[in-house]
């Protein structure tokens, strides 16, 4: 049995190096809590992440709260989480700081660009290793891609995919031996439900009695309260939403502040949705003219986005291996896991264009394929990214050392004395 202070080492471990948003970040978790350290079953893993991928929010964070919970239960969920986004929102909240008073900051990305290449090399390595093991079928091939091509070439919606990917091997199931799972506590769950739905809207009460509705602070728990329910998909997901509010809508950014925000959260580590916290961070502080009110909206984004990950997982949690007793379900379930290998290659090639070619966007017309700025193609990074897959699978450097050379050679190679 795995003590709670190694786990503790371990997801803050996880914590410090998840680079890369969700694909890296399910690589990096998969490769230690399912090859190093054999904390989970590659099933077990799998019909978790296939979980995740159906709620609301980001998943690499409420699958590392699962595995946390798989361990030592809710506290051992609760650390895991936690150890998760910490690191990250940490670094984002300095770099708000320093954006709110000299503006963007040029070290920081030259620092990371190097991480971006090194952490493309270990999601394709993930990809793989994934593939191998969820692909069993001709039927899981076919799903697999169809789902690849509805997401990276027509830009259909995550979640109808998932939905017609379950409904498919809903359907083709064919029966099976049910295996016998003690059924949840409902009772239980309801008391679960209810306590984190006071833990996470309590707050929000709170701004609307003592600041009202129409505060900065008050409307920032709403617009996040609100984007925790409704994007499924994770943190891609919710980028042009969150832009479009926090820019067009509320005009409490400008484009080129949220460009920049994006760029920080895509190049630090923690969920990619941290972006929200650079967003709250300053609309609170141009709003209101204090970087104790954009602290405090950096505290308002955390609060509002992960109070109800954690309410998913620990409600929801229970009862997954419950379902995955059932023929249907089961089938279901590994229907979902074919998708999610397609979902997971967009997301990776998403990721590799913007690495690659600094920008991508989709076309226009009936087929928006995401499609790279070729004027922008970096050879060195696509060099890096090489090098660094051979630290990785051919000379066993390990993680933590192929980040740190990519760093340091991405440092190198956009060193400028005005970075200084």
């Amino acid at each position: 049995m795995t003590s709670f202070v190694e786990a503790l080492r371990v997801w803050a471990r996880i914590g410090l190096l998840s680079f890369g948003g969700p694909a890296g970040q399910i690589a990096l978790l998969h490769k230690e809590v399912v090859e190093t350290r054999k904390w989970l079953e590659e099933n077990e893993f799998l019909n978790a992440l296939n979980f995740c991928m159906l709620l609301p929010g980001p998943e690499a964070q409420q699958l590392t709260t699962y595995c946390g919970w798989k361990l030592h239960g809710t506290k051992g969920g609760l650390a895991a989480g936690l150890l998760f986004v910490l690191p990250g929102a940490c670094v984002i909240l300095a770099l708000s700081v320093v954006y709110a008073l000299v503006g963007n900051v040029p070290l920081v990305q030259a620092l990371f660009y190097g991480i971006k290449c090194a952490v493309l090399a270990i999601v394709l390595e993930a990809l793989v290793k994934v593939a191998r093991k969820a692909l069993k079928r001709t039927l899981d091939w076919f799903i697999a891609a169809a789902a690849f091509v509805a997401l990276f070439v027509f830009g259909l919606p995550f979640a109808l995919v998932v939905m017609v990917a379950g409904l498919i091997g809903f359907v083709t199931s064919g029966g099976g031996t049910e295996s016998a799972v003690a059924r949840p506590s409902l009772v239980a769950t309801a008391r679960t439900i209810g306590l984190w739905l006071v833990i996470w809207l309590v707050p929000w009460v709170g701004l609307r009695l003592v600041l009202g509705s129409q505060h900065v602070l008050t409307q920032l728990a709403g617009i996040f309260s609100t984007l925790a329910v409704v994007t499924f998909g994770g943190a891609y997901s919710v980028l042009a939403s969150l832009g479009q509010t926090m820019v067009e809508h509320t005009g409490w950014l400008t484009p080129q502040q949220m460009m920049d925000g994006f760029g920080l959260a895509e190049t630090t580590p923690g969920p990619l949705i941290l972006v929200g916290q650079f967003a709250s961070f300053t609309a609170a502080n141009n709003s209101l003219g204090s970087l104790w009110a954009g602290l405090a909206g950096s505290l308002v984004f955390l609060w509002m986005t992960f109070a109800p990950c954690f309410l998913w997982i620990f409600a929801g949690a229970p009862w997954l291996e419950y379902l995955s007793a059932k023929p249907a379900l089961r089938g279901a379930l590994a229907a979902i896991t074919a998708a999610v290998t397609g979902v997971i290659l967009n997301l990776s090639l998403w990721f590799g264009l913007h690495v690659i070619f600094g920008t991508a966007s989709r076309l226009a017309g009936p087929v928006p394929v995401w499609w790279p700025d070729w004027g922008g193609f970096d050879g060195f990074a696509l060099v890096l990214a090489g090098f660094s897959g051979l630290m990785l699978i051919r000379w066993n450097s390990g993680i933590p050392k192929t980040l740190v050379f990519a760093a340091l050679a991405g440092l190198f190679w956009h060193y400028d004395k005005s970075l200084i």
